[in-house]
């Protein structure tokens, strides 16, 4: 796969449907996770360039920031698509306030493509995890849920992952930073992660560029997808 060009277009906040998120009918790749687990890190590997900001300090993206990219490869001619990096959580500086506003961000836009879809008043990323279903359109909207390999099945990560599903979106579950694991301990926290969440996650190291080839092609799979259902 190649990446042909990837440029930043946009931070969106919350706010329904007019919260700057872009509706011009490309699929759209939303990278969900806890701070600090490598989202604008894994994001700039993908590109083989830095577009995202990165930060060793957790917290640091506050917005949903989207990045479009034109691809070639994965299928007959260039393609285009959005890659969202939405808020971490688990970490919000400010306290519980900043924790519902950027919880607020993340609902906002996997909800924006319901008829009608408001914010609900919701104070943690927990409380999302267990708020009311709301009908996504399918296809809408594909999601990457990225854990970090060394702490599988933590418990925001589960609440992240049924929240996802509320919208009607299941997740691929991505273990960044394979690399800092042993062998053994690679095959021990892959199986749990299987566990956790019912499917294989695909491990990825962003740092030496492992996975990212079958990452890219799963995203491929998943646009396909995506435009074949419009």
């Amino acid at each position: 796969m190649k990446v042909i060009s990837a440029e930043f277009v946009t931070s969106a906040a919350a706010g329904g449907s007019d919260a700057g998120v872009p509706h011009d009918g490309l699929p759209q790749i939303a990278l969900a996770g806890r701070s600090n687990v490598g989202k604008s890190t894994l994001i700039n590997a993908l590109t083989r360039r830095k577009v995202a900001r990165t930060s060793a300090a957790p917290g640091k993206t506050r917005l949903a920031n989207v990045y479009r990219l034109t691809v070639e490869g994965g299928g007959p001619g260039r393609w285009n698509l959005y890659l969202v990096d939405m808020p971490g959580y688990g970490y919000a500086r400010g306290g519980a306030d900043a924790a519902k506003e950027l919880a607020a961000v993340a609902e906002s836009y996997f909800a924006s493509r319901n008829a009608g879809s408001g914010m609900r008043d919701v104070s943690t990323q927990a409380e999302l995890a267990h708020s009311a279903s709301r009908a996504a359109h399918p296809g809408s909207h594909v999601a990457l849920l990225l854990v970090d390999s060394r702490h599988p099945g933590l418990e925001s990560d589960i609440q992240a992952h049924r929240w996802l599903q509320t919208f009607g979106v299941e997740p691929v579950v991505i273990a960044t930073k394979i690399d800092k694991l042993s062998r053994a301990d690679r095959v021990r926290n892959l199986k749990e992660l299987k566990r956790v969440f019912g499917t294989a996650a695909l491990p990825v190291s962003a740092e030496r560029g492992e996975g990212l080839d079958e990452l890219w092609t799963r995203v491929a799979r998943m646009v396909r997808g995506t435009k074949e259902r419009r």
